[in-house]
């Protein structure tokens, strides 16, 4: 058998196993990847070169940019940075209609600035956010729909962990990703706000507004919003003026985080422990995931299937950007029905070279795969934001959280437009970086 069909059953087999056994992605990347080698190459070499590359993954510095990051997110998470935030928020834009849903969409785009991650973001907006909706008489679909789309902010605006992985797996700058991801990520705040003006437009009893404040007690809410700042100041700038690599800014960041918690005296030992075991959580969970990818994506290697799909698809006589279009909704689809980190890293060496060979600018690419397969964390059967404000929201119906969340999915689909046809929203900021 040639081995770029040995290369194709292997991307069958392993769908196969992660749709119909529950095996996690990590170790099901992992099986095939070192099956699917032994079929190609002799036993031995396949474990030669799986000890080098995995050697040469797990010893890079870089690599530990990701439990700094997960720190940091998960101290400010402890020491409730968002409720602060979210008060701040509500504060500006709570007294119009639909405005706690924007104020929730606004905190949810800054605790994402320091977060980088979409469940954390979700599980903190939701107890903070929910009960304030409820007792507004915010109609349940709205407000958990945004709470759901809107937590999705954390893998989009940097500091982001899905980012971070693309960048190490491609060999592509973590700054410059960093970067890419800032003005996508506001375009797609000011989507998911717009569609809530929309909506209570149309609909008025699902976002009545809230109580008015006056300009003093806006302006008394805005050192809610310090942390926040301080935070996102200090880790981009420091990147933009290379006074740090982004591991060092990842570090800086969770120092910064620890003393901001401990001069406002709101994180105990116990939150700290408890910080401290789910960054370690997470970041396993993430390495067991980056392991297999090495796995596997050594075996498509190894087959030269991407090279030969490259070639194939430069070749084809339509337009580049229909051949882009396909990959976009292969994505969509993928995220879908796989956790979105996982199907990036499955994919990545699949359709990574088809991108470049066409002439698309990497960094572009990083971004725009990022948004698209975000959805996938919204959408049915996977759909893990979803379920972790379900977990919250135990009196809305799943199905009620799921309809919510149809009504931001095009929002999604215009920011991806807007990247396609419009690069530079991607790519100025990171034409600045210095470096």
């Amino acid at each position: 058998m040639e081995a770029s069909l040995v290369g194709l059953l292997g991307i069958v087999v392993l769908l196969a196993i992660l749709l119909f056994t529950g095996m996690p992605v990590g170790f099901a990347m992992a099986l095939v990847g070192f099956l699917g080698m032994s079929c190609v190459i002799p036993v031995k070499a396949a474990m030669a070169t799986l000890g080098t590359d995995l050697w040469q993954t797990f010893s890079s510095y870089g690599l530990t940019v990701i439990p700094l990051f997960i720190l940091m997110g998960e101290i400010t998470f402890y020491s409730g940075v968002s409720e602060r935030l979210y008060n701040a928020a509500y504060k500006w834009v709570g007294q119009i209609r639909g405005g706690v849903a924007m104020a929730t969409v606004m905190a949810c785009a800054g605790f994402a600035a320091i977060c980088g991650s979409n469940t954390a973001t979700a599980a903190t907006m939701s107890t903070v956010a929910l009960p304030e909706m409820k007792k507004y008489r915010y109609n349940p679909i709205l407000s958990t729909g945004a709470v759901a789309s809107g937590s999705t902010l954390g893998v989009v605006i940097p500091p982001s962990v899905v980012l971070i992985v693309v960048g190490l797996y491609t060999g592509q700058s973590i700054g410059r990703l960093f970067f890419g991801g800032v003005i996508p990520g506001l375009v797609l705040t000011g989507l998911f706000i717009f569609t809530i003006y929309v909506l209570c437009s149309v609909k008025k009893d699902w976002g009545p507004p809230g109580p008015k404040t006056t300009f003093l007690e806006k302006l008394q809410a805005l050192p809610g919003a310090i942390e926040m700042i301080v935070l996102f100041l200090l880790v981009m700038g420091g990147l933009y003026m290379g006074w740090f690599t982004p591991s060092e800014a990842g570090a800086a960041g969770a120092f910064c985080a620890i003393v901001v918690s401990l001069v406002r005296r709101t994180l105990t030992w116990e939150k700290f422990l408890a910080a401290v075991t789910d960054t370690l959580k997470l970041s396993c969970m993430i390495f067991v995931i980056v392991t297999g990818a090495v796995i596997f994506g050594r075996f498509l290697t190894v087959t030269r299937l991407p090279y030969e799909t490259a070639k194939w698809a430069a070749s084809l006589p339509i337009p580049h950007v229909v051949i882009l279009a396909i990959v976009l909704v292969i994505y969509i689809i993928g995220g879908a029905v796989m956790d979105a980190l996982a199907f990036l890293l499955v994919t990545i060496p699949i359709f990574y070279p088809v991108i470049m060979a066409m002439g698309y600018d990497p960094i572009w690419y990083g971004v725009l795969i990022t948004v698209i397969t975000t959805m996938g964390a919204v959408t049915p059967p996977v759909g893990v934001n979803t379920y972790v404000v379900a977990g919250v929201a135990k009196d809305v119906p799943l199905g009620s959280i799921f309809k919510g969340v149809t009504f931001f999915l095009p929002a999604y689909v215009i920011c991806a437009i807007f990247m396609i046809l419009f690069p530079d929203l991607v790519l100025f900021l990171p034409r600045l970086l210095r470096g």
